[in-house]
């Protein structure tokens, strides 16, 4: 199964792709891993990947759409979960060429829905391991009293400096700017579907295999 992971910041996209590639040995592809991967491997791509970087320039389509050629052409587990790519109908229409030149396809896009006032309260006190990204929060899930992650054992806690109201707000108004002509293009191809991405964690990690297993 090939899929797409769609939602806001927060909606907890990280956390059910890990799970599905825990679960089912699919292959994660996030822009920003790619990136940072490309950037130290030393490759041609990374070389060019590190000189755009380095001049403090946006990464092009044409880049990214190449680094995830190679990843296509790698081992596909399970199959291929797309988190944070496409943003942009020029980017899901590249996408589409590239999937079909790889005799590939894609199987499903799933909308993680959310009501901004409950992702804002969910938002503000989120803290992540700066090893693992396992995600805490100051009420539902605080960091370990001993200082240690439970998941790994670090004790390197981040916290966005931009996981505050206004700046969230600011970015899910952008978030939907993008992704509304999105949403009717995958609906209109038929791929198109919507989970809870406030219900509990395991509700949703069952709604996905669901859609999955379906």
């Amino acid at each position: 199964m090939n899929i797409i992971l769609l939602g806001p910041p927060g909606a907890g996209k990280g956390t059910q792709a890990r799970h599905l590639v825990e679960t089912r040995n699919m292959v994660q592809l996030s822009t920003g891993d790619m990136l940072r991967e490309a950037k130290d491997s030393g490759t041609e791509m990374g070389k060019k990947v590190a000189e755009v970087m380095a001049r403090g320039e946006l990464v092009t389509d044409e880049i990214v759409i190449g680094l995830i050629r190679e990843k296509l052409q790698g081992d596909a587990g399970g199959g291929f979960i797309f988190d944070g790519f496409p943003r942009t109908l020029t980017q899901a229409t590249a996408l589409n060429d590239l999937m079909k030149e790889e005799g590939k396809s894609l199987d499903a896009v799933i909308e993680l829905r959310v009501r901004d006032e409950a992702l804002v309260a969910r938002i503000a006190g989120r803290s992540t391991c700066g090893a693992c990204g396992e995600v805490y929060h100051d009420e539902t899930k605080p960091q370990p009293a001993d200082g240690k992650c439970s998941n790994c054992g670090a004790s390197d806690f981040k916290r966005r400096a931009d996981d505050n109201e206004e700046s969230l707000r600011t970015r899910l108004m952008e978030y939907y700017k993008k992704t509304s002509p999105l949403l009717g293009y995958y609906y209109a191809h038929d791929l198109l579907k919507r989970v809870d991405g406030l219900a509990d964690i395991k509700v949703v990690q069952a709604s996905l295999a669901a859609i999955l297993d379906g």
